[in-house]
C-alpha cells in the first residue's frame, strides 16, 4: 500500500547584513538597558532588512507592551483577516494598538497553545509552501515549556525552526508578582527537546553572537533547530563582547573577567549565567578586595549545550579507547585541581549539576530550588543564596574545605557577609 514520504523543503532565506549586530557587539557604554529590550532592538534590526525582514514572524501571546514590543504595532501592524473595526483605547498614541489585514505581527490574546500553533504553521512553512519564513515567539518564560512542551515536541516532530523568547526570565528578575512569573525551571525542561538549542544569555552582545548563528543555521543551512533564549528584564551596563568570545559563548562558555584563559592563575573560579552573572562579578569584587583573593568570572551562557557536548565528547572516548582521549569544552578551561568553583544561576541546582562532573573536583552549585517571594529583588537572590554575598561565602567555605583558607577566618567572613547558617533551606516548602 501507500507509504508516506516527508517531502523536505528547500527553500532557505536570505542571509542578513554582515554588521546588523555590530551595535551590540561594541555594549552600551555607560548606558543600563534589559536584555529584553537589547533582543526587541534586534528584532526591530531584522524586521527592517530588505528581503529578509518579510519573512520573519513576530508572535506574542499577551504583553507586548511589557517586553516594548509597542513601536512595532504601528510600523509593521498585528494582523487581522478583518482589519481593524474599533477605534482602540490608546488610539491617541503614538504606539497605538494598529491591526490590519497586511499585518505582520501576531498578537494572538492570552493563549499560549494558539501562539505555539501559529509558531508551528510559520515554522514549517519551508516544507508546506515552500517559503522559508522564521517566527519569533515571544512570552514570559514561566508561560512557555511547561504549557506548550507537547507542543514544542510537535513542532520538532515537523521540522519546524524558529526562536523561543522567554522574557522576564529567571526566579528572581521579576520578583513584584509573586510566583506566576519566577521561572526557575525552563532551561531545565528544555534538556528533554532534541531539537532545542537552549541559552540564558546575560549580555546583548552574547544574545547578538548566539542569534547569529541561529539565523545562519535555521535559515541559510536549513537546520530543523528551535532556539530558546531567555531574556531579563533587569537594567545594567552591556560590556562589549571579549576579543575570540563567539566560540565560547555558543559553546556555553567563556571567560569574561580574569588574567589566563586557562584557568590556571585564579584562586577561584566562578561562573554564572543570565542576570545572576552581575551577582558573580561582585562576588569576585568582594573576593578580591575584602579577602585578597583573585576570581575569574565565566559567563555560562548553555549548560545545556555544556552538557550535550560533554556527553558527545565521553561517548566518542569510550568509543575509542585506543585513540588519543579529547576533553570537553569545559575541562579545557577550568582544570585547576587546586582552585575553587562555585557555579550559580537564576535556575534549579540542577541545572549546573549537569556539568559537575566536568570540574576536576565537585563545584558549589548555588540555585533557585522552592518557592519564594519578597518585595525586593535583593532580598529574594538572598534569600535563595544566589546573591553576591553567598557566592562570594561559598567560595571562602571551599577554600577552607580545601584546607586553603583559615576556617576562623571564613567564620568571620560569614558573619562580615551577613550569611545566616542556621537560615531556613528554600528549597524545603
Amino acid at each position: 500500500g501507500y507509504v508516506p514520504v516527508r517531502r523536505t523543503g528547500r527553500a532557505s532565506m536570505p542571509a542578513a547584513r554582515v554588521d546588523i549586530f555590530d551595535e551590540f557587539m561594541r555594549g552600551s557604554g555607560e548606558r543600563t538597558l534589559s536584555s529584553t529590550m537589547a533582543f526587541v532592538r534586534m528584532l526591530s534590526q531584522l524586521l527592517r532588512e530588505d528581503k529578509l525582514g518579510k519573512l520573519i514572524v513576530p508572535i506574542v501571546p499577551d504583553e507586548a507592551r511589557t517586553f516594548g514590543m509597542e513601536a512595532l504595532f504601528r510600523q509593521y501592524g498585528i494582523y487581522s483577516h478583518i482589519g481593524q473595526l474599533y477605534e482602540p483605547v490608546d488610539s491617541d498614541s503614538l504606539t497605538y494598538y494598529r491591526e490590519a489585514r497586511d499585518g505582520q505581527l501576531l498578537e494572538e490574546g492570552i493563549t499560549e497553545a494558539g501562539a505555539m500553533s501559529s509558531f508551528i504553521a510559520a515554522g514549517t512553512a519551508h516544507n508546506t509552501h515552500g517559503v522559508a519564513t522564521l517566527p519569533v515567539f515571544v512570552f514570559y518564560s514561566i508561560f512557555g515549556f511547561q504549557r506548550v512542551g507537547d507542543l514544542v515536541w510537535a513542532a520538532g516532530d515537523q521540522g519546524a525552526r524558529g526562536f523561543l523568547i522567554g522574557a522576564t526570565a529567571g526566579r528572581t528578575t521579576l520578583n513584584g508578582e509573586g510566583l506566576q512569573h519566577q521561572d526557575g525551571q525552563s532551561h531545565l525542561t528544555a534538556f528533554t527537546f532534541p531539537h532545542v538549542m537552549a541559552y540564558d544569555a546575560a549580555y546583548a552582545c552574547e544574545l547578538a553572537v548566539i542569534m547569529r548563528e541561529g539565523l545562519r543555521r535555521m535559515g541559510e543551512m536549513g537546520e530543523d533547530l528551535i532556539y530558546y533564549l531567555t531574556v531579563q528584564n533587569e537594567e545594567y551596563a552591556m560590556p562589549p563582547l571579549p576579543q575570540g568570545a563567539e566560540e565560547g559563548v555558543l559553546k556555553g562558555l567563556y571567560l569574561l573577567r580574569g588574567n589566563g584563559s586557562d584557568g590556571s592563575s585564579a584562586d577561584v573560579h566562578l561562573v554564572a549565567s543570565g542576570s545572576i552573572l552581575t551577582e558573580a562579578l561582585r562576588a569576585g569584587d568582594i573576593l578580591e578586595q575584602r579577602y585578597g583573593l583573585h576570581a575569574d568570572v565565566w559567563s555560562a551562557t548553555s549548560f545545556q549545550q555544556l552538557h550535550r557536548e560533554g556527553l558527545e565528547v565521553e561517548r566518542w572516548n569510550w568509543l575509542h579507547p585506543e585513540c588519543e582521549q579529547r576533553v570537553p569544552w569545559l575541562r579545557q578551561y577550568l582544570n585547576d585541581d587546586e582552585a575553587s568553583y562555585v557555579v550559580a544561576t537564576d535556575y534549579l541546582k540542577a541545572l549546573p549539576e549537569s556539568v559537575a562532573h566536568h570540574f576536576p573536583h565537585a563545584p558549589i552549585s548555588l540555585g533557585t530550588d522552592g518557592f519564594g517571594r519578597s518585595e525586593s529583588r535583593a532580598e529574594l537572590r538572598h534569600f535563595f543564596e544566589v546573591d553576591a554575598e553567598t557566592i562570594a561565602y561559598a567560595a571562602l567555605a571551599d577554600r577552607a574545605r580545601r584546607g586553603h583558607m583559615a576556617m576562623d577566618l571564613v567564620v568571620a567572613a560569614r558573619e562580615e557577609l551577613g550569611i545566616d547558617a542556621a537560615a531556613p533551606n528554600p528549597a524545603q516548602v
